[in-house]
């Protein structure tokens, strides 16, 4: 036996071919099925020479995991996490290990994708479901959706809804409490700002004072003060004005449901619910309304239906309101949400039920009350008598400076923006011996309290500090599944029962064309975990962040680099949020110009949905333009559109390669025209997989472009959430990136008006792409785009013996995603695109994505990370579909019995005793020895669209309603 060499040895430990699904072999024998000599001369014949890259991007090389998880933990060290009482709706929480294990740190829970398949996402479902509920029972409101990115996009949304919803049509102003948090009125001005709204911010007292449509008050204030605000809602209500409240989640435990003070709306976060402050994020926001506002409700709703044996089952409800079908007539541009957050905040309120929340609540106001008690005893009153968990306290400037300084010397950080004032937020993580800290930096060390004697004068003096009229006297929770599941153990069975029903990418390839769905490598996950990363506070002094500063730089450079841009923000927390920051680029960019008029915003007819929508919250007006028969923008139309356009034009927006999965060749002919009429180019960069490497958009003419790292940089989907969408930009655009009111993201920026509530968005997860790109290196991102695009060619090729292939390009070839045609089947036996959906649930996998960008077509991305085994798994299954429809063509099956139609098949469907079929239950459930192997069971059969919608029902069922 030889002794392998060092060199070997650290071979074995190459991420690129661990990143990659083909080896040597799987490769070549796909090339000979393709026609193609090699990888590289495959991608010759596909990129078109003129946007090609002479070299590889200027990054590192690739690192092995032990290696770049041990750099990043050097760098994580830098962080210093200081005890953190600044609040402004991010707290110090306990996250149960229990759900930290099983569903933060399972990729069981954080590989899988938007439900928009609902038979094999019954698991994820049913937690939304429990969110909702949890939401509406502590809000007081009827309907709650299924989260949001975060507080100060909730409340943007809530204003919008506002403007919809409001009888006080002519008014166009919109009031803000000066006690709002500062980042959300941030949010909220530069979203008025868009919209042409106007905006007045100043003490809540002063609403009814003014003719508006709409106002936000915050429950309890940033400083802490908690009031009855039952009066000023009646009073803004009899002005026709729509009322939306910013409220702490857990404040609500213990204080009157602001539905029950009138609120039209309530909007939050659930960060403190057990997810990780994260640097400010990702956390799952909170938006109750009143059930007469379904309609105008942003985001996603979970809905019980039925399926067709009757039994409940559960799915995203009035999907018809999204921005991918209504385009720019749609509520908002909202795509994506915090499906992984949200489902972490939901049991962590399974798991504590009524009993633990309350419990939690009350410990965390009693150290409130214990340190105003304290306070109150050293001469240093409290600002607010009234409060939960927050003490605000006016203070000199010297002594203001001494409480500080004792407060770093201590390693502790108080909330310091505000002149002349500290604030102080109390939470979970909170401690006795954290208590004589604070007394210690407010007091001075001589202070001689007793924690123990003041407790007990608290005591005595019993509820002080909260107003009699706003102590919460409705019960929460008291569905059974908040009730049943408190020990580890249940609790364990419970999560686990529920990932069970759910098909994700620990199971099998999720092929879905434009979504990307990649390996999320392990090693890139752990990080989200380490304290010195999840434990940090958004508006920490910077210098204490110096380790996420130095990681957020590398990555920013690393992205400039990658995209061929001159600048970047890490803002932008979704993808759709990164095409709105873009678009305010843009907007902002031709204002200083003196070219305010420029308000066109061409858009192919190809586009993503939230294309036209984005446009549309930016104030644009959209034009569409034609495509060719080829799947190509019409560059005829195109010209003569940018022509007769041009005095307005403002920008195109336009995906590389296209929607089509085309890489057009006329893509740098497209932003010259564009320039020559005075407009600027946004290149989405959804499809910016089949980018990396071999183009960029800068290098191809673009001006701006938001990054999916959701997608192209491996950051999970997470159930539909969490995402990123950073954008890069060329430099005539970087002084108009978005900045922060409490934190200066840039010099160059600051004064800018934010996106999103936190200044680097949810940085929490961007170690997942500073690693993704760590790991791979110059050479591995450049290949992932490589067999991307190898991956997708083999497929299409294989697939085209079966289906048309809707569009390629030159020499017959796809991008890295590839449409098939499945009009024509419907056309000769009635099988549609859904039945066919369906179907492939029983051979074990998640359909591609179902007519879009052309209706009656599946689009199939295969991505890089699918061996070929997998992908020939796949394909089996594609042409034993294709077969069964050609059965029911010939009429052996008929167009009502037969498996495709009946898909996809459970459990019940095979102990049914009245089996009645003209197929076997072996063709239903093991219809090729691959699916035996590895049997996913759905736990529904098909589900009722229809009657979902038509009996909307959002919250939580009886329990028989659960029984088998």
């Amino acid at each position: 036996m030889t002794t392998p060499s060092l060199f070997e040895l650290e071979q074995t430990q190459d991420f690129i071919r661990r990143h990659i699904g083909p080896d040597e072999a799987q490769t070549q024998a796909m090339l000979n099925e393709i026609g193609a000599e090699s990888v590289d001369a495959l991608i010759d014949e596909i990129v078109p020479s003129d946007i090609r890259l002479a070299d590889l991007p200027n990054i590192e090389a690739s690192k092995t995991e032990v290696k770049a998880l041990s750099d990043l933990k050097e760098i994580a060290r830098k962080n210093i996490v200081n005890e953190t009482y600044i609040g402004l709706g991010y707290y110090g929480t306990l996250t149960p290990n229990v759900i930290l294990r099983n569903v933060l740190e399972n990729p069981g829970w954080y590989t899988a994708y938007t439900p928009y398949q609902p038979e094999i996402a019954q698991g994820r479902l049913e937690s939304l479901l429990n969110y909702q509920q949890m939401c509406i029972d502590l809000t007081g409101l009827e309907l709650a959706s299924a989260s949001l990115l975060d507080e100060g996009t909730a409340a943007a949304e809530a204003m919008a809804l506002a403007k919809r919803v409001s009888k006080n049509k002519k008014s166009n102003l919109f009031f803000i409490s000066s006690d709002v948090y500062p980042q959300t009125i941030d949010v909220v001005k530069q979203r008025a700002e868009m919209f042409g709204f106007d905006i007045i911010v100043a003490p809540a007292v002063e609403a009814p004072e003014h003719d508006v449509f709409g106002a936000l008050l915050q429950y309890p204030s940033a400083t802490g003060e908690v009031t009855d605000i039952g009066d000023l809602i009646a009073k803004i209500h009899d002005n026709k004005g729509i009322v939306a409240v910013a409220a702490d989640i857990m404040s609500l435990v213990m204080l009157k449901a602001p539905g029950e003070l009138g609120a039209d709306a309530v909007i939050g976060s659930t960060q403190r619910f057990g997810v990780p402050m994260g640097y400010g994020g990702p956390h799952a926001a909170f938006f109750t309304t009143s059930d007469k506002y379904k309609r105008s409700l942003p985001g996603r709703i979970i809905g019980v239906s039925k399926d067709t044996r009757g039994n409940q089952a559960l799915r995203m409800a009035m999907q018809t309101r999204e921005q991918h079908i209504r385009r720019e007539k749609a509520n908002s541009n909202i795509c994506t949400a915090q499906v992984l957050l949200a489902n972490m905040a939901a049991f962590y309120a399974v798991y504590h039920g009524p009993k633990g929340l309350k419990v939690i609540a009350e410990r965390i106001h009693r150290f409130a009350d214990i340190l105003a008690h304290a306070a109150n005893i050293k001469g240093l009153t409290p600002l607010h008598g009234f409060y939960f968990d927050t003490l605000t306290f006016n203070v000199s400037t010297d002594l203001k400076a001494e409480i500080v300084a004792r407060a770093l010397a201590k390693g502790v950080n108080l909330r310091t923006d505000v002149e002349s004032q500290i604030s102080i937020s109390v939470d979970e993580t909170t401690t006795r011996e954290n208590m004589f800290t604070l007394f210690d930096i407010l007091f001075g060390e001589d202070h001689g309290l007793n924690i123990e004697g003041i407790d007990a004068e608290v005591r005595a003096l019993g509820n002080i500090s909260i107003p009699e009229s706003l102590v919460r006297e409705s019960a929460i929770l008291t569905h059974p599944v908040f009730n049943s599941y408190h020990s580890e153990t249940e609790m364990l069975r419970y999560i686990k029962k529920l990932e069970n029903k759910d098909l994700a990418l620990n199971h099998s390839m999720i092929s879905l064309g434009s979504c990307t769905m990649k390996l999320n490598a392990t090693a890139q996950m752990i990080p989200v975990s380490w304290p010195e990363f999840a434990n940090m506070h958004p508006f920490a002094p910077i210098e204490q962040a110096q380790g996420y500063k130095q990681m957020l730089d590398e990555l920013g450079d690393a992205l400039i680099e990658l995209t061929g841009y001159d600048n970047i923000s890490l803002q932008p927390n979704s993808g759709a949020q990164g095409e709105y920051a873009g678009l305010i680029a843009i907007h902002k960019y031709h204002h200083s110009r003196g070219d305010a008029h420029r308000n066109i915003c061409l858009i192919p007819s190809s586009a993503h949905g939230t294309n036209p929508a984005s446009a549309m919250m930016v104030g644009m007006k959209v034009v569409v333009v034609d495509c060719d028969k080829q799947g190509n923008v019409d560059m005829a139309d195109l010209k003569a559109k940018a022509e007769e356009l041009a005095d307005n034009l403002s920008c195109i927006m336009i995906t590389y390669p296209s929607t089509h999965g085309v890489y057009e060749t006329t893509i740098a002919e497209i932003c010259n025209i564009v320039h020559e009429h005075g407009g600027q180019v946004y290149l989405d960069g959804a499809n910016m997989n089949a980018q990396v490497g071999l183009t960029s958009p800068g290098y191809i003419g673009a001006d701006v472009s938001h990054l999916n790292l959701h997608k192209t940089f491996s950051i999970p989907h997470g159930g539909g959430g969490p995402g990123m969408g950073p954008i890069g930009v060329k430099s005539h655009l970087a002084p108009f990136l978005p900045d922060h009111s409490l934190v200066t993201v840039n010099e160059a920026t600051k004064g800018n008006g934010a996106v999103s509530a936190a200044p680097f968005g949810s940085a929490g997860i961007l170690c997942i792409s500073y690693l993704y790109i760590a790991l791979l290196g110059r050479k591995g991102v450049t290949d992932s785009t490589k067999y991307a695009i190898t991956n997708a060619n083999y497929l299409a090729k294989k697939l085209s013996e079966h289906y048309p292939i809707l569009y390629s390009g030159k020499n017959g070839r796809v991008a890295h995603e590839c449409i098939i045609d499945l009009r024509p089947i419907k056309a000769a036996c009635g099988i549609t695109e859904v039945d066919m959906a369906k179907r492939l649930i029983d051979y074990g996998f998640h359909a591609p994505t179902m007519s879009f960008p052309v209706a009656g077509t599946f689009m199939i991305e295969p991505t890089e990370s699918e061996s070929k085994v997998e992908l020939d798994r796949f394909i089996e299954a594609m042409v034993c579909i294709r077969n069964e429809a050609r059965k029911v063509e010939s009429g052996e099956w008929s167009s009502e019995n037969n498996p495709l139609h009946n898909a996809p098949h459970t459990l019940a469907d095979i102990t049914d005793a009245n089996w009645d079929r003209d197929y076997s239950i072996a063709e239903a459930v093991f219809p090729v020895p691959a699916a035996a192997a590895n049997k996913f069971w759905p736990t529904v059969n098909r589900i009722d669209d229809v009657y979902g919608d038509r009996n909307l029902i959002c919250s939580c069922p009886p329990i028989e309603m659960y029984k088998d």
